[in-house]
Order: structure tokens, then sequence, then C-alpha cells
């Protein structure tokens, strides 16, 4: 990493309970207990799938007022992508990113909930807007767990290094908006009166902020830092968006790469290839090491935030592809399509050459991972 392209500042536990509005506090499942049986938690069969031709939840039907935010702190301010620890300090944060865009209906991968759940594992969740509005129930669930921190992955999951204005200020907003309004109706229904301080250890706002694709400009960036909101990027992928890419892949990715303060992403939407399998072999392996699991905002509370002024993967500028990409596949026939999804796991230059995967049939119902535009639709 370009030691120029990166700034440590001291980030105290106040700072950071200012700008996440008590993400880090204690938390209990009074709430969830009293409005989820246990039973309704678990996944469903079919749920992860991908529905297409699905529009009713393009346009944002929210309240339009939210919190007021405080635009993040200077020292805080950039592309925060792995936390610097003491020494002796061997925690880790796992996220996982929840997008669905236009036109779609996302999946729900209930099977990887139920294995952090089982192994009390802490994960921070990234929830599109558009995501949260066609998963209320799944939304609320997750926002209830005491496990869970839940963040913000944009609206529409769109390239904001190409919006600006109101359109990129909805992006950041929507999901704000969603969200606060879920808790406030969380807070009237008659099982929440049966656990009244419950609502209370759910998070006001959320606080963190993810961008999709993983790419932004200095003008998204400034306007997430300005909406209070903190930028999360990672340092270890697991990859698995890539159809591709193998649970044994995941499992020795994530031993090889992962190191104390990594910050790591996967997704729970119905296009992480095999991270359901890998994870209940990844999670012993990595405990084993020494790690221990918490949340992004206790894994900030901990340490030193190493943070960039540019959004990259794994180098900076290896994000701007999508760019180049969003226009590809604007001109792109569908039945064609699919190629686009080997990019981001070959050369920034599309190969000619390159084949398509086969595609599932027009009715099936097998998951449609290798339709989606990218493949790493983070």
């Amino acid at each position: 990493m370009n030691r120029r392209d990166v700034r440590c500042g001291f980030l105290s536990v106040s700072v950071l309970a200012l700008v996440t509005l008590g993400h880090a506090h204690a938390r209990d499942a009074t709430l969830q207990s009293a409005c989820f049986p246990p039973e309704t938690l678990k996944a469903v069969p079919g749920e992860g799938l991908v529905a297409r031709g699905d529009r009713q939840f393009d346009s944002a039907s929210t309240p339009k007022d939210m919190l007021p935010a405080s635009p993040v702190p200077q020292a805080l301010r950039g592309s925060i992508r792995r936390v610097e620890l003491p020494k002796g300090q061997r925690l880790i944060a796992l996220t996982l990113d929840f997008c669905e865009q236009r036109g779609e209906v996302a999946g729900y991968v209930g099977g990887i909930i139920d294995v952090l759940r089982q192994e009390k594992i802490p994960a921070t969740l990234f929830l599109g807007g558009k995501w949260m509005r066609s998963h209320q129930t799944r939304t609320e669930q997750l926002m209830t767990d005491p496990l869970f921190e839940i963040a913000n992955h944009s609206d529409l999951h769109r390239n904001m290094r190409k919006l600006e204005g109101a359109t990129l200020a909805d992006e950041v907003s929507a999901p704000q908006r969603v969200y606060e309004g879920y808790r406030a109706r969380l807070a009237t229904t008659q099982c929440a009166a049966k656990a009244p301080d419950g609502v209370q250890s759910v998070a006001p706002r959320l606080g963190l902020f993810r961008f999709p694709f993983g790419a932004c400009n200095a003008t998204s960036l400034a306007a997430v830092n300005d909406a209070g909101l903190l930028a999360i990027q990672w340092d270890v992928s697991t990859g698995d968006p890539d159809p591709h890419q193998t649970a044994d892949t995941i499992v020795n990715t994530l031993v090889r790469r992962v190191r104390a303060g990594s910050i790591i992403i996967a997704h729970g939407n119905g296009r992480g290839w095999h991270t359901a399998d890998a994870l209940p072999r990844a999670i012993p392996k990595l405990k084993a090491m020494g790690y221990t699991f918490v949340t992004v905002s206790e894994l900030l509370a901990r340490g030193t935030p190493v943070i960039a002024e540019s959004c990259y993967d794994s180098k900076p500028g290896d994000t701007d592809r999508y760019d180049f990409l969003g226009s590809l596949h604007a001109k792109t026939k569908p039945e064609d399509a699919g190629w686009i999804t080997w990019l981001p796991t070959m050369s920034l230059e599309p190969d000619p050459a390159a084949k398509p995967p086969r595609r599932a049939a027009a009715k099936s119902r097998e998951p449609v991972h290798d339709d989606a535009p990218i493949t790493k639709p983070y």
C-alpha cells in the first residue's frame, strides 16, 4: 500500500460514539425475542435467489425527515481500509453486503446469518436502501439482533463516481430514511410494548457507509462524510461474487490474508458464491489463529483507522474500471451481458475471445449470479 495514500489519526471512543451515534454500545435481544419467534429467523429455501424484472421497490417511498448529523471530523474523512491495533490485540471485522439494483429483487442468504448466530459471530451488515425496502421483515430482524451492526450501502447501488447533486444526495440519504422509518415503526408495534427498552438498544441512525463497487471520487466521498457517515472499505476480499470462486478458495484466502485489524468483505444477497459453505470452515480456523470477531465500530474504537484518500479494492485506481463497465453494460444486449461478469477478476480490458458463462433458461429459478452487470457488486 502506498503510504502517501494513507493517513492515520488518533480515534478516541468518544469521537467514534459521536459519529456512529451508538453503534458500539451494549445491546440486548429483548426486542427481537418479543417480535420474532425463533423459527421465523431461520433460513428459508429459495430465499437467496435473485428475481429479475421486479421494479416495485425501485422508487423510494420513505419519510422525508431523518435525524440530523454532523459532518465527519477531518481526521476521519476518507476511505477506511483497516485498523491498526495495539500490540497483542487480534481483532477482525467481518462485513456482509446486501445490495440490490433497479429492476430486480436480490436474495437473502439466511444460511450465512444462521451460521453467525450459531457461532455467535458479530458482523457489520451493509444494507442497500432498495434491499431494505424489498426485505422489510428480514431487515427488522437484523436490526434487532445484538450481534449485528447495520450500515448504509447506498440506495440503488449505482456507481457514485458518476452521480452529483440531488441524485448523489438521495443515494446516501434514502437508506438512512428507510432504516429510521423501520425503527420508528418497530417502536409502535404491540410486540415492542412487551420490551419497552428494546428499541433503545437499536441504533437511532446508520453511521457507516460502503460505496457500491467499492468506487468513489472526491465528490462522492465528501458527500458521504458530510452526511455524518464514515466510509468503510476493506483490506480482505473473499472474492465471493466471482462465479468461478470456490469455498476452498475463500477459506484459504481468509486464512492467508487476514491480519489483526482486517476488515473482510463478503456478500449475503444471493450474489456471494459459496460464502455460506466457506464461513463454517473459516471461522474455526481464524479463531484457532487467535482472532476475535467484532463489528466495524468496535474495531475502530480499539485502534487507529488506516485511511486512504480514494476507494479501491487492492490497489489505488482498480475500481475506476466501473466507469467503463457501466457504459459497456448499458450498450450490451441482455443476452450478451454475462461476459462482463468476468472482468473484475481478469484484466481491466475485456478479452474479445472470452466466452460468456452459460446462462440459465429464461424461466429457471436457479440463482442468476452470472447475470449481474459485473462480478463484484460491492
